[in-house]
């Protein structure tokens, strides 16, 4: 069975909510109004899964999720508005240590729920067996446990990195190839550890398809474009690929790899129904190897449930590209990366601490 803390201040959402999970039959289900209630259940419960409501009296879901994760980690899911207000706030509570997040229907919710229900399913299984990372936020967890602390602060964002003090620098070379990166549940932070170690002068674009609605793409860009060297931005219309930037693909569509007369560009294109998830990575990848030689492109798999991108870059590592797969032991959930390993596609596994070295060296050798 696994052990189900819905938390949120709506009886009409816990209702629902409880019913969905009630009806598939393994699920043991606990109930709190707000983020106090929930520790109290977080101690007696002691629950493999949470999912949070951001907005609550008495103690809101960032404060709550602040204190489980310095207290007691735990899985847990974000119940988020689809605003972008909402994408902002669930992103603070990615950066904080929540696995994922789930949106919540913002008209008739009870209409709503049937459709939403298998995501929900999906997702909430997927963070129950999520990997916490041991280090995160281990330093404040010590200071508190110690009573160095009073209280749980929230973490802030930091400024960006100096540009190429004290890192790996790569000659500068034409953007004569590509960095595709696919990632799903646990993406965000990852992708602040990997793009946050390459240098200014990285030589070849990097395309990003990171599993998100379109209302959270735009956010996750700008942060991520505080936090690195490169330059990140949104893909909302057709750009030249330039060394130097970041393209992250716009959520609820696909990012693709076209061809104009004055060199390749990427692009947001409407989604397609073959694939589940968008962006999508498989089809990421198979635009981009529509126009760049195999060798000329590097495909990193990271955390994420299902297996997007896995049948894309085990094609362009049989057809002689480079791939990375992140590593069970650094993944949150090891789905993508993992389907990937097992379908022989995945030239080098590494955790992701090492990944960036890892692109460098395969860029370097290109």
């Amino acid at each position: 069975m696994i052990r189900l803390l819905i938390v949120d201040d709506s009886p009409l959402m816990r209702r629902l909510l409880g019913a969905v999970f009630t009806a598939e039959g393994d699920f043991e289900i606990a109930f709190a109004r707000n983020g106090v209630e929930a520790l109290e259940q977080l101690r007696t419960f002691k629950p493999d899964v949470i999912t949070l409501d951001v907005n609550m009296p008495e103690m809101d879901g960032l404060a709550c999720l602040d204190r489980i994760m310095l207290e007691n980690p735990c899985p847990v899911v974000m119940v988020s508005s689809l605003t972008e207000a909402g994408a902002g706030v669930t992103l603070e509570a990615i950066e904080l240590g929540a696995v994922d997040f789930i949106t919540k229907p913002d008209r008739a919710v009870s209409l709503e729920m049937e459709t939403l229900a298998p995501q929900l399913i999906e997702k909430v299984r997927a963070a129950s067996q999520a990997r916490l990372p041991s280090s995160l936020r281990l330093a404040e967890r010590v200071r508190l446990r110690s009573g160095l602390e009073q209280r749980a602060p929230v973490m802030t964002t930091r400024r960006r990195m100096p540009i190429s003090t004290g890192r790996r620098q790569i000659k500068a070379a034409s953007a004569n190839g590509l960095v595709l990166i696919g990632a799903s549940t646990g993406g965000p932070p990852a992708l602040d550890a990997l793009l946050s170690r390459l240098p200014s002068d990285f030589p070849w674009p990097v395309l990003v398809a990171q599993h998100m609605p379109g209302s959270f793409t735009g956010p996750l860009a700008r942060r991520l474009d505080k936090l690195c060297a490169l330059t990140v931005t949104e893909t909302t219309f057709p750009m030249p690929l330039s060394p130097g930037y970041v393209y992250i693909g716009k959520g609820d569509a696909d990012i693709i790899v076209s061809m104009r007369p004055d060199g390749p560009v990427v692009m947001a294109a409407p989604s397609l129904p073959e694939h589940r998830w968008h962006p999508s990575v498989d089809r990421m990848v198979d635009s981009a190897m529509q126009h760049f030689a195999p060798a000329r492109l590097v495909g990193v798999l990271m955390t994420g449930m299902g297996s997007d991108g896995a049948e894309a870059m085990t094609r362009l590592k049989e057809q002689g590209g480079r791939t990375i797969a992140e590593s069970e032991e650094s993944a949150v959930v090891w789905g993508m990366p993992g389907e990937l390993v097992r379908r022989s596609g995945a030239e080098m596994v590494a955790p992701l601490e090492q990944i960036a070295d890892r692109i460098m060296d395969m860029v370097e050798r290109s």
